[in-house]
């Protein structure tokens, strides 16, 4: 009987898994998830991150032995130790999603390399998105860059058809499963717990969502019953935090893309719901085809970025004397989450308002979202910004005024930054000096509208180049 390796990356779930799928049909499967020694170096500080996926890994080992088989869990160079583990349970191919970023290109690429060597046969599925990165085209070369004709092929495109999930998966005759297979539940305080951070406190993941498949389609169950039909109308309601929370479930793949598409397809309000899909799509497809878009203006202004450390650490910490500004990111630092409108909100402040590189933000959020993604994630920090794919990318957003119309009873404020609660609703965006000197909230860093007006001559100057 053949052996497969089936290696876990963004698709931490058993329904509609394509490689799991794929893997179980031929045999004999070891499931595997490697904590990789260079994403541990870059994200392993995020607890809220790191934290979910403890909670979804542990699901998935769950929902794994319900079918017979276990979760393998290991640490350290990807590519080697997905062979070595290859190599041990004697494993002739290898199976696992494809994914968009620089990085996972140039690891499967060194996998490929190391697997060829010992002629194991390694297949790449799709899965971690609705439409494949590279599936949908415009006439000329290269990727969409306008998100509109994208998303009307997108509507139009086939689709891929569901993976059924295995009846059963049967791990290969001779091995000793305590041997290679973490038989142990996973959760947020034992993995590798001398090298990887501590969860966030009590009242951090009480608030935030719990990792892992069942908790993926329980919510989802219950947000489509709640919420779906009024999505379109509620989801910028900044105090109604009626937005899906399903944005850390799809980035670890603890539910499937597709399967939420055809799940919603047709039902009242699930338009508008769906649209965001593509827009993750949209991202995704431009990363694939712009890898250093990670890093690099997608489209270079020539900007000079002011050098402002008290403005970004002010901006961190919630401290900006923008009431809504600061709502936003204390709302971050406690739930490793932040609602969508909020984080335009912010983005262009930093990048509009104080003129700080908004790779400084970028990372700041991969520091401390909990669906931290580098396409969606960078971005939509380079669409605020001005140098993404925003058709009109000198917009400038009104803190007060967005504070204003998408919390307009100042709940939101209020929720995050209690030195404001019981202000009038008139007041709380845009507090009298007298009211900020009593409630000790400090003045506004920068002046929005002179800082709006040398954005915009800014801007000016540069279209003249």
């Amino acid at each position: 009987m053949a052996t497969s390796i089936v290696v876990f990356t963004r698709d931490l779930r058993v329904r509609d898994n394509p490689a799991l799928a794929a893997a179980a049909g031929t045999g004999s499967v070891v499931p595997l998830f490697v904590f990789d020694d260079v994403i541990i170096r870059r994200h392993g500080h995020n607890a809220a991150r790191m934290a979910f996926l403890a909670e979804a890994l542990d699901d998935l080992d769950k929902g794994l032995r319900r079918l017979g088989g276990r979760l393998i869990i290991r640490r350290g160079p990807w590519a080697r130790t997905v062979l070595s583990t290859a190599a041990r349970a004697g494993a002739d191919h290898i199976h696992l999603a494809a994914d968009v970023s620089g990085y996972a290109a140039r690891r499967l690429a060194r996998l490929r390399s190391l697997a060829a060597s010992a002629r194991i046969g390694v297949a790449v599925h799709p899965g971690v998105t609705v439409a494949g990165p590279a599936e949908l085209r415009p006439a000329s070369a290269g990727p969409y860059q306008v998100f509109t004709p994208y998303y009307r092929q997108w509507l139009a495109s086939p689709r891929r058809t569901l993976a059924p999930s295995p009846a059963k998966i049967s791990l290969p005759d001779g091995i000793n499963p305590d041997g290679i297979i973490n038989p142990d539940s996973i959760n947020p305080d034992s993995i590798n717990p001398d090298e990887l951070p501590a969860a966030p406190g009590t009242a951090a993941r009480a608030r935030a969502a719990k990792g892992g498949e069942t908790a993926a389609q329980a919510r989802l169950s219950a947000w489509t019953a709640e919420h779906l039909a009024g999505y379109d109308q509620a989801r910028d309601d900044l105090a109604a935090d009626a937005t899906s929370r399903l944005s850390a479930y799809l980035h670890f793949g603890c539910l499937s893309p597709l399967e939420l598409e055809s799940e919603l397809t047709g039902k009242p309000g699930a338009d508008a719901f769906l649209r965001q899909l593509a827009w993750r799509d949209f991202y995704c497809q431009l990363l694939a085809a712009r890898p250093d878009a990670a890093h690099n203006d997608f489209r270079d202004r020539g900007d000079d970025w002011h050098d402002d450390d008290a403005g970004l650490a002010a901006w961190k910490e919630g401290q900006t004397g923008c009431p809504v500004v600061d709502a936003a990111m204390r709302q971050l630092s406690a739930e490793g989450y932040m609602h969508n409108r909020a984080r335009m909100i912010v983005a262009s402040f930093l990048t509009k308002d104080l003129y700080i590189d908004w790779r400084a933000g970028a990372a700041h959020f991969m520091a401390h979202l909990a669906d931290a993604d580098v396409a969606s994630n960078q971005l939509n920090w380079q669409w605020v910004a001005g140098t993404g794919t925003d058709r009109q990318p000198h917009r400038v957003f009104n803190p007060a005024k967005q504070g204003k119309r998408y919390d307009p009873q100042g709940s939101y404020v209020a929720r995050y930054v209690p030195e404001l609660a019981g202000l009038d609703a008139s007041q709380i965006h845009d507090p009298p000096p007298a009211q900020r000197r009593a409630r000790h909230y400090p003045p506004p860093i920068v002046d929005h509208q002179s800082a709006a007006a040398a954005w915009r001559e800014r801007a000016r100057r540069q279209r003249a180049r």
